[in-house]
């Protein structure tokens, strides 16, 4: 089974990304949709797995690429931050883009909300934010992708607990 980690906006809490590694245990890739804002190098080194880490609306001063069309087991996905195609407007823009490019999944970032979909034989995914989650509930989010034996994906959204271990008294 292959295990990949997918985030998104953590805009320079590399501590959040630490800590989501320690929870999720062992991985086989991660990706990162886009506002990682600094520390691509240590977070590459934190990791310590290959990673695909795109540029998002906030990542001005890192070289990063806007997109990236990458095949991990067979599915070839678009992961990018998404506002070059307003996914704070809906995912349309994205899913025409994405049937252009030929790819079996899209992943994006930017609304700092969990969102999933499948759209006849496309997968539309969006982790949502590990530092300043917008959607209802306001809890840090993450998305797990895992390719079993025989080569088929599941995705499940998962909530980054250190957050709300400081409400503890």
């Amino acid at each position: 089974m292959k295990r990949i980690l997918v985030i998104s906006d953590s805009h320079g809490r590399n501590d959040d990304i630490e800590g989501v590694l320690q929870q999720v245990g062992h991985i086989d890739y991660m990706i990162h949709c886009g506002d990682l804002e600094r520390g691509d190098a240590y977070v590459r080194a934190l990791v310590g797995c290959p990673c695909t880490i795109v540029s998002g609306n906030n990542d001005y001063y890192l070289d990063l690429p806007m997109e990236e069309i990458i095949e991990i087991e067979g599915y070839k996905i678009l992961v990018t931050h998404g506002h070059y195609y307003y996914v704070n407007s809906g995912v349309d823009n994205l899913k025409a883009y994405a049937r252009e490019q030929g790819v079996d999944i899209a992943m994006f970032g930017h609304t700092h909300v969990p969102y999933f979909e499948v759209d006849d034989e496309l997968t539309i995914l969006n982790p949502g934010s590990l530092t300043y989650p917008r959607q209802m509930g306001r809890k840090p989010t993450f998305l797990m992708m895992e390719i079993d034996d025989n080569g088929k994906a599941h995705f499940g959204h998962g909530y980054y607990h250190s957050h709300f271990d400081e409400l503890n008294i």
